[in-house]
């Protein structure tokens, strides 16, 4: 089976023990080891490039019989907190339920689409930081699936993407999907 069979979108893989890519040949160890998975762990974000992330995991999940972990890391933006700008702690709370019953619906959506076992996560700090330590913190995570919007420029430059770091730090495998353009 080549490594690009089931894959719609470009994705780079990243093994956590060895160096370079492992998705090379027709008979790849990565999508044999695939049919191992226990959990994949899914951080998203509400975007599209997210979605289609999700859809990749609820695959692999689904194929693979594993459960599905999605995680969404709210991170307070910085003008929420300035003083400049008080906002009332009642406000705040609306924008993380909002945020809650987002998760909620895309669990929902992953059961839907075929996932056998969902869980979702609501967690709050560095986006990247959370996903590593959800990944750290339960031993049958064997994949994030995560995607990426990108981006490039100064703002890339100086603070990194939150799937460039997840990729750096996380203890398991990590599929990072892009959405082809």
């Amino acid at each position: 089976m080549a490594c690009t069979s089931a894959i719609t979108a470009p994705v780079v893989m990243t093994p956590a023990t060895s160096s370079g890519p492992e998705c090379t040949g027709a008979n790849n160890t990565l999508l044999h080891r695939a049919m191992q998975l226990r959990k994949i762990l899914c951080p998203v974000d509400f975007s599209n490039d997210s979605r289609e992330a999700m859809e990749f995991a609820i695959e692999l999940a689904a194929k693979n019989h594993a459960a599905l972990a999605l995680v969404h890391v709210w991170e307070p933006p910085l003008w929420l907190t300035s003083s400049e700008m008080p906002i009332s702690g009642e406000a705040i709370q609306q924008i993380v339920d909002s945020e809650e019953q987002n998760l909620e619906t895309w669990a929902g959506d992953a059961r839907r689409l075929g996932a056998p076992d969902v869980s979702s996560s609501f967690l709050r700090g560095a986006a990247w930081d959370q996903v590593v330590q959800a990944a750290k913190s339960d031993p049958s995570v064997d994949l994030i699936v995560m995607g990426t919007r990108g981006r490039t420029g100064l703002k890339h430059a100086l603070i990194g993407s939150v799937a460039e770091k997840v990729v750096r730090h996380a203890p398991c495998r990590v599929l990072v999907t892009r959405r082809r353009e």
